[in-house]
């Protein structure tokens, strides 16, 4: 049996106990009942997944993974290939957006190289995982093999275990030029959607190029036929590294019972993979932002998720799950600080 499917058979759904003590602490603090509206469903909702209330949320970490793909050849990006190692440079030195926010939410950032073109000198912070030099041109044939999509995802879990000494929340993000093409062809081909209607900017392209940029996705999927019931091989047929990647940092977190906080489109698409995989995974995810991609409400809707923020944001390296963290933090104060209506000696409802 392999690693991952080792790992598939301990993800099942949570029970609700923990759920349901959370609710019931809630309804006794100082307050009318749910009026600190979704803040209340969040700490329901983490101590569901963690089995435990209040739950755990001392050690929060964003798994930031990166790689490049082949479909940046069809100018489907506002930047060149080679901004995916610059922006890998740039997160190791900590001067990133998410670098930025995860401080301010006192959560460490993990990152990993699973396929950056571009060489990346050697640097104690960097996790160097690379199954290639970037995937290939999924325009003309799959962008990676089934293998290399099930290595990319034990690389995610093992990026899990690594740190599951000390992680108790993840947050997922990711960097690669090109991957918001592989996240549109993803969705497309996992929810049905039409192409024109999960296809947008990305890092900012014009009309014209948005235009090139969705002939690239519907060419893919009718080239590689991807098997919408088979989340490894729509993987294969159309993703990136760093995307199996998250997959697999996902279905860990759903394995060990530790809250995912999903980002933006293209941890999004990871998750919609993830959830094809294995269906109860579904069980362990947040939606951390609602991004201005167009496929993102597509692939939100699929999951049945509904996102705590919309701060019009689209730039994914886990920005939106930091901001989110944040909010789990504040959830869990809430059930941990906050005075019962006895303790406080204030007057219950009549």
């Amino acid at each position: 049996m392999t690693p991952l499917q080792k790992l598939l058979e301990l993800i099942v759904a949570p029970s609700g106990p923990a759920g349901r003590e959370a609710q019931r602490r809630l309804d006794q603090f100082t307050k009318p009942p749910g009026s600190l509206g979704r803040l209340e469903e969040m700490a329901r909702r983490l101590c569901e997944i963690t089995g435990a209330c209040p739950p755990p949320l001392r050690h929060p970490v964003i798994f930031t993974l990166a790689a490049d793909h082949g479909v940046a050849a069809e100018g489907v990006s506002a930047y060149p290939q080679v901004v995916t190692a610059q922006m890998v440079e740039n997160l190791l030195r900590g001067g990133a957006a998410v670098n930025v926010l995860a401080r301010h939410v006192g959560a460490r950032v993990v990152i990993a190289d699973l396929g950056v073109a571009v060489p990346l000198a050697p640097d104690p912070g960097l996790v160097s995982r690379p199954i290639a030099p970037g995937t290939r041109r999924m325009t003309s044939g799959p962008a990676m093999t089934r293998a290399e999509a099930v290595r990319a995802i034990e690389v995610g879990i093992e990026l899990v275990e690594r740190e599951r000494a000390r992680l108790d929340l993840i947050g997922t993000g990711e960097m690669g030029i090109g991957n918001t093409t592989a996240a549109s062809a993803i969705t497309a081909a996992l929810t049905g959607a039409p192409v024109e209607e999960v296809t947008g900017r990305g890092t900012g392209i014009d009309p014209a190029a948005v235009a090139r940029k969705a002939q690239a996705v519907q060419r893919a999927i009718d080239v590689n036929r991807p098997d919408p019931s088979d989340g490894l091989h729509v993987l294969g047929k159309l993703g990136g590294f760093e995307i199996a990647g998250l997959v697999g940092v996902i279905l860990a977190g759903a394995a060990f019972r530790i809250p995912v906080i999903v980002d933006g489109f293209i941890a999004t698409a990871a998750a919609l993979a993830a959830v094809t995989i294995k269906p109860e995974t579904r069980c362990s995810l947040l939606a951390a932002h609602r991004s201005t991609e167009p496929g993102h409400e597509r692939a939100l809707a699929a999951l049945g998720l509904d996102p705590y923020l919309d701060l019009r944001m689209r730039l994914g390296e886990g920005t939106g799950a930091a901001l989110c963290i944040g909010l789990a933090q504040a959830a869990v104060k809430i059930l941990t600080e906050m005075a019962t209506f006895k303790s406080a000696g204030v007057s219950d409802r009549l």
